[in-house]
């Protein structure tokens, strides 16, 4: 099945318009036109100036507005815990969710000062939290007994995050931040990540929230049998995330399509997110162009995504904490570019000759710095 029959397979029976358009080009241009005019050095504030412009085509609208943020966090058990690939068991995932509704998480406490509003999702948790539910089913199965979780079940993960996006984009909400909370998370996204691009656990997996030499070889291990027992088809992303995969990526997947269905820039947070945001590009290509990277995550199959995906990271940091911290720790830097894309001078305004583009403009940020 092509990527567009998987995109029509996940849209059945769903309300609302499927089509992801590629971004604007006319504003684009307007806002091209619009940081060349501003008096400061030209492509002085590097791929952040890309990243506004990139939002005006997202958008269409070269009047970028991001005043309204909402963090997505999708929350999901996962059953390959039982394999001992983490330091905590599952417990943990229902107690962090719970605190996602109180404010008392560090996405929570840095969305405050950023100015985002947090909306966690329960798309999966073993047991009944006080988060939003949509839940496809109780936890996902131990990946190395028998697959995840079964393709409706994935389906349905999928059109959850779809679903969170049309009723942030209803809400007025102008950018979508990632996030997830799934103790084992970061073994089913190694094992999503190897599967969609060929690799093995060695390259990918790394040790998530802190895994001793012990735990991380007996990780890689998990993942090695779990892709040789079930063989996730690499040409069908939905049967990588229903073997491999886990509910919390499949919502975020959905996340990362909505927002490209409804015209929203949508920002990728780290490893978790990175293995989401390869499933929608798997799934439909365009959606690329509508995915923001925040950071570097301490990942090591981190870079290897985003140079799949084509992109580079905003952030290093060396940022591992999830949740969607480095989503959120993006939204400053994008608020301050604004503020001088919209309110400053142009040349004539402060009257000084402008700069002109003397060549190598599209390579010019980072060549030279100051006035």
């Amino acid at each position: 099945m092509d990527g567009k029959g998987i995109l029509d397979e996940i849209l059945c029976g769903m309300p609302g318009e499927g089509e992801i358009l590629p971004p604007d080009e006319r504003a684009m241009e307007a806002c091209r036109r619009r940081w060349l005019s501003i008096a400061k050095p030209l492509f002085g504030l590097g791929s952040l100036e890309d990243a506004i412009t990139q939002m005006a085509g997202i958008t269409r609208n070269e009047n970028v507005s991001i005043d309204k943020k909402g963090l997505i966090v999708m929350c999901a058990d996962n059953g390959v815990v039982e394999e001992g690939v983490s330091q905590t068991d599952s417990s943990v995932t229902a107690v962090v969710t719970d605190n996602f509704t109180k404010g008392l998480t560090s996405a929570c406490l840095m969305s405050r000062v950023a100015g985002v509003d947090v909306f966690p999702v329960d798309v999966g948790v073993k047991t009944k939290t006080k988060a939003y539910q949509d839940k496809a089913a109780w936890g996902t199965k131990n990946m190395v007994r028998e697959p995840a979780m079964t393709r409706k079940e994935a389906l349905f993960s999928i059109r959850s995050g779809i679903r969170a996006a049309r009723r942030l984009k209803e809400a007025g909400y102008g950018i979508l931040l990632t996030g997830e909370m799934g103790i084992g998370n970061t073994t089913t996204s190694a094992a999503v990540a190897c599967a969609l691009l060929g690799e093995e656990p060695d390259r990918l997996c790394g040790r998530g929230a802190g895994l001793s030499d012990k735990g991380l070889l007996r990780k890689r291990e998990v993942i090695r049998r779990a892709l040789a027992k079930h063989r996730p088809d690499p040409q069908d992303p939905v049967d990588v995330l229903a073997k491999v995969g886990g509910l919390d990526i499949g919502g975020l997947t959905g996340v990362f399509l909505g927002g490209a269905m409804e015209s929203l820039p949508v920002v990728m947070d780290g490893f978790i997110s990175a293995a989401a945001a390869l499933l929608a590009c798997r799934i439909a290509p365009a959606a690329r162009d509508y995915i923001l990277p925040s950071h570097m995550s301490g990942e090591p199959g981190m870079e290897r995504i985003l140079r799949e995906l084509g992109k580079e990271a905003f952030l290093g940091c060396h940022m591992k904490l999830g949740e969607g911290t480095g989503a959120v720790a993006l939204m400053p830097l994008l608020d301050m570019t604004l503020e001088v894309y919209r309110k400053m001078p142009d040349f004539a305004g402060i009257q000084i000759e402008a700069y002109e583009p003397l060549g190598g403009e599209l390579s010019a940020p980072g060549e030279t710095e100051g006035e």
